[in-house]
């Protein structure tokens, strides 16, 4: 493989539901069955890196395979798959594209054209390779987190009019895919255990998790992923779990208001719960809202499971949305991040043992965080 040039997905190539859910016993257990037995719907908007053939002629030539991957969150994929094939009770859907695409962990704006202009006209105004804030204009990104050049962009109106309408005619075919049924899913397990509570009495919890990792270094212009992040946006050392509130998992005092998608002491159990799956050394390495709050998941999730509030209080379930955001060199492993902390083009192969043993702190997390209730 050619390092020096992305990874593609070859055109034309449609996703279908089934080959974006896993999990356990698939040979044994229809999905119907293996909703009715978990209680955890796992999402991973970032996890995919391949990028679809079509798009190839809108990316920077400077963009290498190590840049591809380290703009995903590609550890998330092999470590998830791995946790749903050990665990029953976890339900997995995973987005095949990244968001390079188009970021489904983002607000999908309205017009996608207008808000892919004002970041370029961000990106130009900034400079080449200098820092630019793209909140509000990120569904479509034209630099990676390391300000890299991802797409070029053509100055044309129109030019850039095609070029917004073949990206989403191509989302339509993978990451469309994936919101759709992420969003059948969490429908399909609320009527589940409404229906399991009802006829038995017993309450239920329902938890979507979007599983996300960062990188506290960013890539310089050699590859080497070595450049530490400033200090209030790194990560724990293991893992930051969200649910839109303060460092306790609180309601923060902001106007408008903007709801916990998890309620405070659940979230809370559920930090303690991961300190004892991971065999934390310190409370520190696992931390609540910090430095990122959720986004665009959680927030959808959370507002769907407010309308449902009084029917789910009725029939004894507590539905909750969290998100966790993994430090990337833990998910990588020492070897693999020391690496990719020297220069070069290439990214790293998982290592099948660090990725199980991951994979089965998390199910001890969420077996530490069952028995709490």
């Amino acid at each position: 493989m050619d390092d020096s040039v992305p990874v593609l997905i070859p055109s034309g190539r449609v996703f279908t539901p089934d080959e974006l859910i896993f999990y356990a016993d698939r040979d044994g257990r229809t999905l119907d069955e293996a909703i009715a037995d978990a209680d955890l719907l796992v999402s991973c908007p970032h996890s995919g890196a391949a990028i679809p053939e079509e798009l190839a002629a809108f990316l920077a030539p400077q963009f290498t395979h190590r840049l591809q991957y380290d703009f995903s969150d590609v550890s998330t994929s092999a470590i998830v798959r791995r946790w749903a094939e050990l665990d029953p009770r976890v339900v997995y859907v995973e987005n095949p594209h990244p968001r390079i695409v188009r970021d489904p962990n983002r607000a999908r704006p309205d017009d996608l054209g207008a808000k892919l202009r004002e970041a370029v006209a961000r990106v130009r105004a900034a400079g080449p390779y200098q820092r630019v804030d793209l909140t509000g204009v990120d569904a479509i990104r034209p630099v990676t987190f390391s300000f890299f050049p991802l797409l070029v962009i053509p100055d044309e109106g129109e030019e850039l009019d095609r070029m917004v309408a073949m990206f989403e005619e191509v989302a339509e075919r993978g990451l469309g895919v994936y919101e759709r049924t992420r969003d059948e899913l969490r429908e399909r397990f609320v009527a589940a255990k409404f229906a399991a509570s009802r006829a038995d009495g017993r309450p239920r919890r329902f938890t979507t998790l979007s599983f996300h990792d960062t990188m506290n270094h960013t890539t310089t212009r050699d590859g080497a992923v070595r450049v530490e992040r400033d200090p209030k946006d790194r990560l724990p050392a293991i893992v930051a779990l969200s649910n839109r509130g303060d460092h306790d998992g609180e309601p923060r005092d902001v106007d408008p208001p903007d709801p916990v998608t998890m309620r405070p002491d659940l979230v809370r159990e559920l930090a303690a719960a991961h300190r004892l799956g991971f065999a934390a050394g310190s409370a520190d390495d696992v931390q609540l809202n910090q430095p990122y709050l959720g986004s665009q998941e959680i927030i959808a999730s959370g507002a769907r499971f407010r309308e449902l509030a009084g029917d789910a209080d009725a029939a004894g379930v507590t539905l909750s949305a969290v998100q966790a955001e993994f430090l990337r060199e833990f998910l990588l492993g020492e070897r693999n991040a020391a690496v990719l902390a020297r220069p070069g083009t290439g990214w790293v192969e998982p290592d099948p043992d660090h990725v199980d043993r991951i994979a089965r702190a998390c199910m001890a997390s969420w077996d530490v965080f069952r028995e709490s209730a």
